[in-house]
C-alpha cells in the first residue's frame, strides 16, 4: 500500500511538472502572439537588402538591433517569429475547439444511444479514416484556396474522427456505470442524462484530446505553409519560415533553427499539457 502511495504521489509530482512547464511556453507564447504589434523590434514584412542575413546579436558581424538574425531579404526574425505565434496559435485554437465539438458531439450520440445512431457513425468515421490526412488535407486547401479559414476548414474536416473515436469508447463506459441507470430510474431522460451526467466525466477525456489537437492542428499548418498552401508566402508563418531557411542553412542557418525550435517546442508542450492532464485527471490516482 506504501508503495502504491508513493508511485501515486510520483506520478502526480510529474504530472504537475508537466502542466507547469507545458503550461508556462504556451501561457509566455500566447502573451507575446497578442502582444507582437507592439513588442516585435521590426515591422515582419519590411525589408533592408543591405541587412540581409546578419547574423544573431551574439554573433561577430551582428546588428544589435536584430537580436536573432536577419533573412536574405533583411526581415527581423525575431519579429517574424512572433507574429509566427500568432498564426500558429489561432490555428490551433479555433481549429481544435471546431473540432472537439463535432468530433465529442458525434461520439457522445454513438456512445450513448447505441443502435442504428452508433452504426451510422461509426461506419461514416471508417469511411473518413481511409483517406491518408496530409494528402486529404493539400486537397482540401486545392478545392477551397489557400488561406487561414481553408486550413481551419481542413484540420477539422480530417480530424473530428479522432474525437468521435475516442469520446464514443467513453460514452459507452460511463453509461454502463450505476449513476446513469439510477439516473434512468428517477425518470430523467435520455437527452439530460446525456447532458448533466455522460458528459461531465467525459470532459477530462475532450480536454486532453483537445490539447493534442491544438499540436497536430500547429503542424499541419507549417506543413502547409511549407509548401506555400497556407496564407500570402511573404506572410510571417515557422512553416515558410523553415521552407526559406532550408535553402540558405549554410549562409544564414538561425533563418531555419529559430522558428523550427519553436514549433518544436510549442508541439512538445501542446503534448506534454494533454499527458499532464491525463495523470491529473485519472480516477485511479485521484
Amino acid at each position: 500500500m506504501a508503495d502504491a502511495a508513493e508511485g501515486r504521489g510520483a506520478v502526480r509530482r510529474r504530472a504537475g511538472l508537466r502542466l507547469w512547464l507545458s503550461g508556462g511556453w504556451l501561457a509566455a507564447l500566447a502573451a507575446a502572439a497578442l502582444l507582437a504589434p507592439w513588442i516585435a523590434p521590426h515591422d515582419p514584412l519590411a525589408q533592408d537588402l543591405f541587412a540581409g542575413r546578419l547574423p544573431p546579436a551574439w554573433q561577430a558581424g551582428a546588428d544589435p538591433a536584430y537580436l536573432l538574425g536577419t533573412d536574405s531579404l533583411g526581415r527581423d526574425v525575431l519579429s517574424r517569429v512572433l507574429h509566427g505565434a500568432r498564426v500558429a496559435l489561432f490555428v490551433a485554437l479555433v481549429a481544435g475547439t471546431l473540432t472537439a465539438l463535432i468530433g465529442a458531439a458525434l461520439g457522445l450520440l454513438a456512445g450513448f444511444y447505441r443502435g442504428w445512431v452508433d452504426v451510422a457513425i461509426s461506419r461514416l468515421v471508417d469511411i473518413w479514416m481511409a483517406f491518408p490526412p496530409v494528402l486529404f488535407a493539400i486537397l482540401l486547401i486545392a478545392v477551397l484556396g489557400t488561406g487561414l479559414a481553408s486550413i481551419i476548414v481542413a484540420i477539422v474536416v480530417i480530424d473530428w474522427t479522432r474525437f468521435a473515436r475516442v469520446v464514443r469508447a467513453e460514452a459507452m463506459a460511463q453509461g454502463a456505470m450505476d449513476y446513469v441507470a439510477s439516473a434512468r430510474v428517477a425518470g430523467m431522460g435520455r437527452l439530460r442524462t446525456l447532458a448533466t451526467e455522460i458528459l461531465p466525466n467525459c470532459l477530462p477525456t475532450i480536454g486532453v484530446l483537445l490539447t493534442l489537437e491544438m499540436g497536430i492542428a500547429v503542424i499541419v499548418e507549417a506543413i502547409l505553409s511549407f509548401v506555400n498552401l497556407s496564407i500570402s508566402t511573404d506572410a510571417p508563418t515557422w512553416g515558410g519560415m523553415i521552407a526559406e531557411g532550408r535553402l540558405s542553412i549554410h549562409q544564414a542557418w538561425w533563418v531555419l533553427v529559430f522558428p523550427l525550435v519553436a514549433l518544436f517546442l510549442t508541439v512538445l508542450a501542446f503534448g506534454q499539457l494533454g499527458e499532464g492532464l491525463k495523470d491529473r485527471f485519472d480516477p485511479v490516482l485521484r
